[in-house]
């Protein structure tokens, strides 16, 4: 069966329009409500976290009440991090949890995310049935067996404590950090984190007003973080996303590392102290053959995934590996979290300036990239661009100029209606006509 409703990250769109209304969601909410409460017994429960978008409240109540009708009984976490609705799931014994949020985009948009008793996003099957499930009559719980909602107050402190266990027993981490958290999910957490492992924290983005999330801050606008790094003197910028399952570290000149940068440094480290499984780092297919290069001088496997760190998860669980992400700054650290988590991915690159006595400008730059440029085409419902005949040969000639020199990828974006046309050369006028060529190609099938 194909797949309209899940992309590559749970169900996303813009608020009140297309698929992601009240009405949708309610539908939603029983269909997993049901599909994961396959009996009548009692005791089950879902999680459901959201970040600060102001259409967070109706997706959550939509939610809350097609759960409930199948019997599921609802915890109401209010604002927290995607990768705290995981870690609760799994540790208050959930049957799953769900995540209310658009990640990255704008305030306008949002998303649903979905994760099983596990506390790892579901699966494309899993995601599948669900959704073949809004097409049948969805048998709702007996009255006496309906769920109930509760809102509760301890889960952000739960989260907050267990971050705080994954910084290394070191000496505190007397250092200067800025965070910025985008205006969105980490708004509490990540500064209290901070502070409490011992940093003096100059918080950025914590004022949300459901309108401002990822606007003009956040791992989207690192200028921001890297601006107030510059003028308060500090030795570290740590910069999330919306749902703060992202990163991106500045260092004290305003330098900026994207996930491959991060990655190598935990990579290395990781091999070193014997910590790093499988002799491999996860990565998708976006990942800079810079990294590549880097990782087979030191002795390790890059493993590449389709984009989505949900298949970069899928696939360490396969090989057994601990350490993947995505040049977008999703780092997932297994040991720690069963998600991409932008704060404690922060604290480990913490941890390694304190481990190391250096300075963050010593750490960021752990490999010379391979020239990369990355340009969208945006287009509307209905149209199949990559489809037409002049795009296929646009995107040929490319592959042939570029044989030997470098690499050509084209997508469609999972979460919102963008072509994706990257390429990565040596040979920087030959990557820019590359890229070039092909986005007028599409841009001409989406006039």
């Amino acid at each position: 069966m194909s797949r309209k409703l899940f992309g590559t990250d749970g169900v996303r769109g813009e608020a009140n329009s297309g698929n992601m209304t009240a009405e949708m969601a309610l539908k939603l909410g029983a269909a997993a409500g049901r599909y994961f409460r396959q009996d009548d017994s009692r005791g089950h429960r879902v999680v459901i976290g959201k970040d600060t978008r102001l259409s967070g409240y109706m997706f959550e109540n939509a939610l809350t009440a097609g759960l409930t009708s199948t019997g599921m009984n609802v915890l109401l976490l209010g604002p927290v991090p995607t990768p705290a609705v995981g870690y609760l799931t799994r540790s208050m014994r959930a049957d799953m949890g769900i995540m209310i949020s658009a990640s990255h985009n704008p305030a306008k948009d949002n998303g649903i995310k979905f994760f099983g008793p596990d506390g790892f996003k579901l699966s494309d099957e899993a995601e599948t049935e669900i959704e073949a499930m809004l097409d049948t009559d969805i048998r709702l719980a007996r009255p006496e067996n309906i769920g109930r909602a509760k809102r509760i107050d301890d889960g952000l402190g739960r989260y907050v404590e267990y971050a705080k266990t994954t910084f290394p027993k070191l000496r505190k981490p007397d250092l200067k950090v800025v965070v910025d958290c985008a205006n969105g999910a980490a708004y509490r957490a990540a500064p209290a984190v901070l502070w409490e492992l011992g940093c003096e924290v100059i918080p950025v983005g914590v004022s949300p007003d459901g309108r401002n999330i990822n606007d003009g801050c956040g791992s989207t606008h690192v200028s921001t973080c890297a601006e107030a790094v510059v003028a308060h003197g500090a030795d570290l910028g740590i910069s999330l996303d919306g749902d703060a399952d992202r990163v991106m570290i500045i260092d004290e000149t305003g330098h900026v590392a994207d996930g491959d940068q991060i990655m190598a440094l935990f990579a290395k480290r990781w091999a070193e102290s014997g910590q790093l499984s499988g002799g491999a780092l996860v990565a998708t297919v976006m990942s800079n053959l810079g990294l590549e290069r880097f990782l087979e001088a030191e002795g390790l496997r890059l493993e590449r995934t389709k984009v989505g760190d949900r298949y970069v998860v899928e696939r360490m669980r396969e090989g057994g590996f601990n350490l993947g992400g995505e040049q977008s700054g999703h780092i997932v650290m297994t040991d720690y979290a069963t998600t991409g988590d932008g704060l404690m991915a922060g604290l480990q690159f913490l941890a390694a300036m304190v481990e190391t006595d250096q300075r963050a400008s010593d750490l960021v730059r752990q490999f010379e990239t391979v020239p990369q440029m990355l340009k969208n085409v945006r287009y509307q419902a209905g149209q199949e661009p990559l489809s037409a005949d002049n795009v296929a040969k646009a995107i040929l000639d490319a592959e042939t100029r570029l044989n030997g020199q470098g690499r050509l990828l084209i997508r469609k974006s999972g979460t919102e209606p963008l072509i994706r046309v990257m390429a990565e050369c040596e040979d920087e006028g030959l990557l820019e006509a590359t890229v070039d060529s092909i986005v007028a190609a599409v841009e001409a099938e989406t006039a």
